[in-house]
């Protein structure tokens, strides 16, 4: 049996186990090619509720809640905590990333399941993690890289990470994904069409299955490696018969 049909039926059963319980049962952080696999099976687990949370609006990593108020008679929130990664004293902190915030808390014996996105600004960091392993990043971590660093738990991110876009106006030969994506990226048409194929490109979470599949406005297009963009809509068309399309590239 391959990781996707164990996944699979994991969460088969974690959505029968919601209903004929009548309480709630999360998933640990799904990355994009498993939340697409869910999203594949959303149809048939309708019957448990089913909601999808990666701490905050536009995370890449998920945690899947199945259970609902209806089925369960009660509502809960998904049991994900937000931590504040600093320098003891900032000013003499070495230049810290995404890659040496997410190394010192994986290098504490934490599975990377447990551990959603990461907001870095200016040397510190806001990681979303599950709170099951909360207490013990905030008991035993001090270091990331050689800087001595205070962990404290908040209780939501500040204003300004939140995700920021670049608007822009482009024009595109047709409202194709392939087309699209050649064009926001500056690709060859054949590379975006394997791009596509490898399944490395999600629209609105879902792995995309055509290269001629047409975006809708609000429509979140991700490409690993490539980063992320919301179709905001055509604008008409050019002279040429060309098409005017709206995105706002994440930044």
């Amino acid at each position: 049996m391959n990781t996707d049909d164990i996944l699979s039926n994991r969460i088969r059963e974690l959505a029968e186990r919601a209903y004929s319980e009548g309480r709630y049962f999360f998933t640990d952080f799904l990355d994009l090619s498993q939340l697409s696999l869910f999203y594949a099976l959303e149809s048939e687990l309708r019957y448990a509720g089913t909601a999808v949370s990666g701490g905050m609006e536009g995370c890449e990593r998920c945690m899947v809640r199945f259970g609902s108020p209806e089925v369960c008679g009660y509502e809960e929130d998904f049991p994900i905590d937000i931590l504040r990664i600093r320098p003891v004293q900032k000013k003499f902190s070495e230049e810290l990333t995404h890659r040496d915030f997410l190394g010192s808390v994986i290098g504490l014996g934490i599975e990377r399941t447990k551990l959603g996105d990461i907001l870095v600004r200016e040397n510190e960091a806001f990681f979303f993690v599950s709170d099951t392993i909360s207490d013990y990043i905030l008991e035993n971590l001090s270091k990331v890289k050689h800087t001595n660093v205070v962990v404290e738990r908040c209780t939501e991110v500040p204003a300004e990470l939140a995700p920021r876009f670049a608007e822009e106006n482009v024009v595109v030969s047709s409202n194709r994904l392939d087309a699209i994506l050649a064009r926001v990226y500056n690709l060859s048409r054949e590379l975006a069409v394997r791009y596509i194929t490898e399944g490395k490109v999600y629209v609105c979470g879902r792995e995309a299955q055509s290269s001629s599949k047409s975006l809708k406005d609000g429509d979140v297009v991700s490409v690993r490696g490539r980063g992320k963009f919301i179709f905001d809509g055509e604008e008409g068309t050019t002279r040429k018969n060309k098409l005017y399309i709206r995105i706002k590239r994440y930044i």
